[in-house]
């Protein structure tokens, strides 16, 4: 009887050693956006601390992270669009606005009463930041004297020191916006791309000429152009317009083409085709260039073995040569300054995590910068050195430089908080159950720290997007970064957390991303999500009778749709701004079929799809939903309509299911505001206790 009194004091107080606060496992900064001067010299990357957005800097031989600027409110103004000045002296970047949706109004989850701006400035060492214009997506002259930027969907220039105010390059017609804007090699000319709507253009203006140009014009949509070297020519991709839109997978389609035009007579010819079969649907890597002139080759990505890969071609055309061969996907990609060398990340031998590689541009196979159970991405080349960001399993994202194998240093270490609470944190199991379908699914497993002897409450998390993937450690993006965390607090306050990587996500090849019957075709994605919940009803160390569930944006739709079919088995969930009628959310798309056709055919089949986006959605299945559910999202959401909730809200109602509710009003769907994160992930946690907590 001793022993076991004992015994449990001693579970008792190892469990209190290893609590933390929310506000504790939140409070590390949060790295993105890590570039390279030219030349290498320098470093440049953003950090968000509690909300506070800054750029940092960091320059050769020591590489010591500085600020360089002091933003120090909570006040949801995010930063972005990072570009160095060609000498390397001064930064350009966006404050404001909603840089995902862009040319949308800009939200202010502050409420400032002054109202917000989206604007474009600059800053370097020893001196204050200076507005340059309003607007986004600047790009720097070549000759650093001026900036080419966006505003209201028109293209502007603006100088860079002088007293020259902003002026609009040319007034486009009503309809026409541009966007990916990019100088020539020698400064004298701008392309960009003209949105038509139904189809886009490659165009060129040349500013000794003031004239506008448009290269091999089509039916098609022409994207992502690229210079050659002597600025004489550009490449581009080009989708062909029955490629957009429609629901469910979409593994085949009419193949896209990289052509290549003249830039002085616009004329253009076809060096290279996707072909039939896999990789015919252009899917983009995360990287500020698709498509990237190599000396005479051209440098893309293509999932020609269902793969993503980085591939190369003759500018003269020819067949294309796999630079990155195997089981495996390509991420975040960047080049040198002369596009002789690639670093990236992927998942190669380590499925669950990701690591950098480095290839030439002329052949493969890549060779392994980073290895081991840490996560590294966003890589780019510094002065003979990789620079990049990293975390591990209880290390938070924080930018690092290696100098040589195995020298690793970070290059703020002091900015991470002291308080941090990293010893305290759980190293997520990888688990690889199976779905109630047969499918298997890759998990990552989070487990208490008190100790095995007893039964847990238990949580499925579900990420959002479809396209992600989560990790074996701190997530490279800010949403799932935080959802990490929420993970590691849930864990210590004594849940059994299954966090899953469910079909239509990213990181399993072509394959899984676009599985048959999912989304609004079907909602195959549930069986992953009841098969979670069999798996963690079937452990010694669960009690089947307090699983529940949690997740955000299409997580938010997979815990609306677990809870109204399968109440008997998830007893509660948290619902973040989830989708929770297909046939609404698809309505203001033209392209997924909502539009009656005069066509009887044309008209069944469309008839047929809603009625299947509607049984693939959480209110098909209000009838059978008993569990309750706390209901979290902003009311300035842009990526899934606050209508989403109010409709879900009112049926519930109905149906006497018991709900509670938490608005933030003037929040967007990503909470801009710091303090946003903390209240949501506070009300969740206290509901979850009160729900699912032991009697």
């Amino acid at each position: 009887m001793r022993r076991t009194a004992l015994a449990i004091l001693l579970l008792a107080a190892a469990a209190a050693a290893n609590t933390f606060t929310l506000e504790q496992v939140l409070s590390a900064p949060f790295p993105s956006e890590l570039i390279a001067a030219p030349g290498g010299a320098k470093l440049a990357w953003l950090l968000d601390e509690r909300g506070a957005r800054n750029v940092w800097t960091a320059a050769a031989p020591d590489f010591k992270g500085v600020r360089l600027t002091s933003y120090s409110a909570d006040d949801g103004q995010e930063i972005g669009q990072l570009q160095w000045t060609p000498d390397a002296r001064a930064l350009v970047y966006t404050r404001g606005g909603d840089l995902e949706f862009l040319g949308r109004p800009d939200p202010n989850p502050a409420v400032n009463p002054a109202g917000v701006e989206q604007a474009i400035w600059t800053a370097a060492p020893g001196e204050a930041p200076r507005k340059l214009a309003d607007g986004h997506s600047p790009a720097v002259s070549p000759k650093g004297d001026r900036i080419a930027y966006l505003r209201a969907g028109q293209i502007w220039l603006a100088p860079l020191t002088g007293s020259d105010k902003p002026a609009a390059l040319y007034r486009a017609r009503s309809g026409v916006t541009s966007s990916e804007i990019t100088w020539s090699p020698d400064g004298a000319k701008l392309a960009f791309v003209s949105d038509r709507g139904n189809h886009s253009f490659i165009a060129v203006y040349d500013f000794a000429a003031q004239s506008l140009t448009y290269l091999d014009p089509s039916v098609d949509h022409d994207r992502y152009p690229a210079w050659s070297p002597d600025g004489r020519q550009i490449a581009f991709i080009r989708l062909p317009a029955s490629a957009g839109g429609g629901r469910g997978p979409r593994l085949t389609g009419d193949p896209w083409s990289i052509r290549v035009a003249s830039v002085a007579d616009g004329v253009g010819r076809q060096i290279w085709n996707a072909g039939i079969g896999s990789g015919s649907v252009f899917h983009p890597m995360v990287s500020e260039r698709q498509l990237v002139w190599c000396g005479d080759r051209l440098v893309f990505p293509w999932e020609r073995t269902a793969w993503q890969h980085l591939y190369s071609v003759a500018v003269e055309g020819g067949t294309a040569i796999e630079l990155t061969p195997g089981a495996f996907e390509v991420e975040h990609v960047s080049f040198s300054d002369d596009a002789r060398e690639i670093v990236f990340s992927s998942n190669q031998d380590d499925i669950d995590r990701r690591h950098i590689w480095r290839v030439s541009t002329a052949a493969g196979p890549p060779r392994a910068v980073t290895s081991g159970d840490g996560l590294e991405w966003s890589p780019v080349l510094a002065a003979n050195a990789v620079a990049y960001l990293r975390a591990g399993a209880k290390l938070p994202a924080r930018a690092a430089i290696q100098t040589a194998p195995g020298a690793v240093r970070d290059l703020a270490p002091d900015s991470i908080p002291a308080d941090f609470p990293a010893d305290s944190l759980v190293v997520p199991q990888q688990v690889v159950y199976t779905a109630s379908d047969g499918m298997a699914i890759h998990a990552q497993l989070f487990l208490p720290p008190d100790g095995p002897g007893r039964r847990h409450p238990a949580l499925v998390f579900m990420h959002g997007g479809s396209r992600r993937q989560m990790l074996l450690g701190w997530h490279y993006m800010g949403y799932y970064n935080n959802a990490y965390g929420m993970n590691q607090y849930l864990a210590s306050q004594g849940y059994v957390v299954l966090s899953i990587n469910y079909r239509s996500g990213i990181g399993y090849s072509l394959h899984f991303r676009e599985p048959a019957n999912y989304g609004a075709s079907g909602a195959s994605e549930f069986n992953d999500v009841e098969g979670a919940g069999l798996y963690l009803k079937a452990r010694p160390d669960v009690d089947p009778a307090r699983i529940g569930l949690w997740g955000g944006s299409y997580g938010g739709y997979l815990t609306a749709l677990g809870l109204a079919r399968a109440s008997s088995l998830f007893a509660a969930g948290v619902d973040f701004h989830g989708v929770h009628d297909w046939t609404i959310r698809n309505a203001a798309n033209a392209n997924a079929g909502t539009t009656a056709s005069a066509d009887p055919a044309a008209e069944a089949a469309r008839q047929e799809a809603a009625r299947v986006a509607f049984e693939s959605s959480p209110m098909a299945s209000i009838r059978t939903w008993r569990s309750p559910v706390l209901l979290i999202h902003g009311d300035d959401d842009r990526n899934v309509n606050f209508t989403e909730t109010v409709t879900l809200a009112a049926a519930l109602r109905r149906q006497g299911v018991a709900f509670e509710q938490l608005i933030i009003p003037d929040e967007i769907h990503g909470f801009l505001r710091h303090q946003s994160w903390l209240r949501a992930y506070r009300a969740a946690a206290d509901f979850l206790q009160r729900k699912l907590a032991a009697p």
